[in-house]
């Protein structure tokens, strides 16, 4: 019987700098608790977005990605020091500060700052001050999301929040073979070998996303078909029901693997009659999942970190 790096019960969950929509927070514990694998090859995440998943697992050696630059090229700056936490707490004390007496157009000054140099550390004061946290872009690749009218947004027990996540982050990955990388999704799970590991965050079917496009049904079905052809391992997290209607895809397209579920609350629309229970479903390969399903719900994760509100704490 090999040694298992998962599954994992997970009592307090870490917490990245970067917010974005859908980030996993909530579901980790799920996650790592459903998935065996002896973590002997790389943990392969093609969509790493905000990177919460894969700081927690935090393996030894892991390929990182995302279409998203700025993403990446802010965890590359943590990991290569070329950005410290004293760098940041300077940086965000400095624009706060301006923050507070300019309001929005301070924000806007930075957002037109960004647009030109693409500097990660107003990436992360933009992600931190913007609407609702939205990492969104226009089509010349201009981050575009509006001021999230709070101008006194970075106290100092904000700032302070942000600089122990952004030190943690860089715990995590110290003396670590991680490789961040800009890369198409494909490309990622063609390096993947037969020890690793593949997790599959993709966006919403249909959805302009933070990545500067929209996935479509077949970007979707063609993922399924080139995950399912991996030697490795493999597990997907996908929305799999809300009081409305089914994921039809996830039985079309992942019909043959292990559906382990979970039912969480998304605080995602602006009255309470808009805000509903999601059944997510996390689809692994069967080789992958734990024998015995480890089944949870927002009640059992009252101990983490951060609960993540979608469109309020995200901000």
């Amino acid at each position: 019987m090999i040694d298992s790096f998962l599954p994992r019960f997970v009592e307090r969950v870490g917490v990245p700098p970067i917010k974005i929509q859908g980030i996993k927070t909530k579901l980790v514990p799920f996650i790592l608790a459903n998935i065996e694998w002896n973590g002997k090859g790389r943990w392969i995440e093609p969509f790493v977005g905000s990177g919460v998943v894969a700081f927690n697992v935090a393996p030894q050696s892991a390929l990182l990605c995302d279409s998203n630059v700025h993403i990446i090229s802010f965890y590359k700056a943590i990991q290569d020091r070329s950005i410290t936490v004293e760098d940041i707490e300077s940086f965000l004390q400095t624009e706060g500060a301006k923050l507070s007496v300019k309001g929005v157009d301070h924000f806007y000054a930075v957002r037109e700052r960004f647009n030109k140099h693409k500097s990660p550390l107003d990436f992360l004061f933009l992600n931190r001050s913007c609407f609702n946290g939205v990492i969104r872009f226009n089509s010349k690749g201009g981050f575009n999301t509006p001021f999230g009218h709070k101008p006194e947004r970075f106290s100092r027990s904000y700032m302070t929040k942000i600089c122990n996540q952004v030190r943690w982050v860089a715990k995590q990955m110290k003396e670590k073979d991680w490789e961040f990388a800009v890369m198409p999704w494909r490309l990622a799970l063609d390096a993947a070998k037969s020890d690793d590991f593949a997790y599959l965050d993709p966006p919403y079917i249909g959805r302009h996303t933070d990545y500067y496009n929209c996935w479509s049904e077949t970007d979707a079905e063609d993922l399924a078909t080139e995950a399912q052809q991996l030697k490795g391992g493999f597990a997907l997290s996908m929305w799999l029901e809300n009081k409305y209607r089914k994921n039809e895809h996830i039985e079309k397209s992942w019909s043959g693997n292990v559906i382990r579920t979970m039912t969480h609350f998304y605080h995602v629309g602006s009255t309470e009659d808009l805000r509903n229970d999601m059944e997510e479903a996390l689809v692994i390969k069967p080789e992958y999942a734990t024998k015995t399903p480890v089944e949870l719900n927002d009640r059992d994760l009252s101990q983490a970190e951060e609960t993540i509100t979608l469109f309020s704490e995200m901000a």
